[in-house]
């Protein structure tokens, strides 16, 4: 049978990176209220349901692919690369909580999505990382260099954006701690990426687009870091670190977009709109010059966003999406360092 006639089959977890990035588009427009007004709120409102209607329409095809093709849930388990992507459903969960915190208050059911997400998070990334400890790990049979790829701060991003919703909730102590987490094992993903160039080379250019991943640590970690209660300062400390992985991440920014469209691409939703979220956050006290900065990254990354839901109608509507990925994907281990799909 054709891939044409089981699209299902290859429906993998990191489609969930498309609910990551309305939602931090939603949370982004959200910030930009005290500056824009009532239209701001409105904005942030209708991208925040489409959110939550992609989330349920994803779930539902998830089940169904777990209960259909559990085959291709393992193989995305026991993949280098894509296991990682496991990680973008808990932390849409936390995303929804947070969207609908602070767009309508708390409520019970965003206790139970942020309380669900908050303890699937914290397991995947346990999961994840203990595949450094498997017998074989960084062998021949089992290299570990392949796996060292951006995507590796998703788990990472995941424990630090529990304080966003989980302060409001009321579960401060909680928060406070899975931040603790993600605060800890950001530098440590950031070191073995910088080995990992240095010893194996860059990952795939089909992965390029997950080099915009870099910038969501530290845009989460500064908004978190003001809702648990620290100096401003801190912020603005993380926003530095921000702007400068955005600048990083854009000089391969066209050597991204030149390559086939995939749900890879999502990758750069999530950072662009959180950072935009910290900017405007921090602007609230800024200078003129500062809010306008902020705006101009709100309208970037609604930009960038739009562009990216049309292309993945348009792959949707062509068959190109829901199709097997590239050798080069599949077996990123043999991949030559610094090349993509042929």
């Amino acid at each position: 049978m054709s891939h044409h006639a089981t699209p299902l089959k290859f429906l993998m977890p990191g489609w969930f990176a498309i609910v990551m990035g309305l939602c931090g588009l939603a949370l982004a427009w959200h910030r930009a209220a005290p500056l824009m007004g009532e239209m701001a709120g409105a904005g942030a409102l209708v991208v925040g349901a489409l959110a939550a209607l992609v989330a349920a329409v994803l779930a539902v095809l998830s089940l169904l692919r777990w209960q259909r093709y559990p085959q291709a849930l393992a193989e995305d388990l026991n993949h280098p690369v894509r296991h990682v992507f496991v990680a973008t459903m808990p932390i849409s969960l936390l995303l929804l909580a947070t969207v609908a915190t602070q767009l309508t208050g708390p409520s019970l059911p965003a206790k139970v999505l942020w309380v669900v997400g908050a303890v699937w998070q914290f397991g995947v990334t346990v999961w994840a990382l203990s595949r450094w400890l498997r017998p074989n790990a960084g062998s021949k049979e089992s290299p570990l260099w392949p796996s060292i790829t951006p995507a590796l701060f998703i788990p990472v991003v995941g424990n630090v954006l529990p304080p966003l919703a989980g302060v409001t909730l009321g579960f401060p102590e909680w928060s406070a701690a899975q931040f603790g987490v993600g605060l800890f094992l950001w530098p440590v993903v950031l070191t073995l990426l910088a080995v990992r160039v240095g010893v194996s080379g860059m990952w795939p250019e089909r992965l390029l687009p997950t080099t915009f991943i870099t910038l969501a640590p530290p845009a989460v970690i500064g908004l978190g870091a003001l809702q648990l209660g620290a100096p401003v300062v801190l912020a603005w400390v993380a926003w530095g670190i921000g702007l400068f992985f955005l600048a990083w991440s854009a000089s391969v920014f066209k050597r991204a977009i030149s390559q086939p469209f995939a749900v890879p691409f999502w990758a750069m939703s999530f950072p662009l709109a959180a950072f935009s979220a910290l900017t405007l956050r921090l602007a609230e006290g800024a200078s003129g010059a500062f809010q306008g900065l902020a705006m101009l990254l709100l309208a970037l990354s609604s930009l960038v966003i739009a562009a990216l839901a049309l292309a993945t109608v348009k792959g949707l509507r062509d068959g190109t999406l829901l199709a097997p990925e590239p050798v080069a994907m599949m077996n990123v281990a043999g991949a030559t360092p610094g090349k993509g799909a042929s």
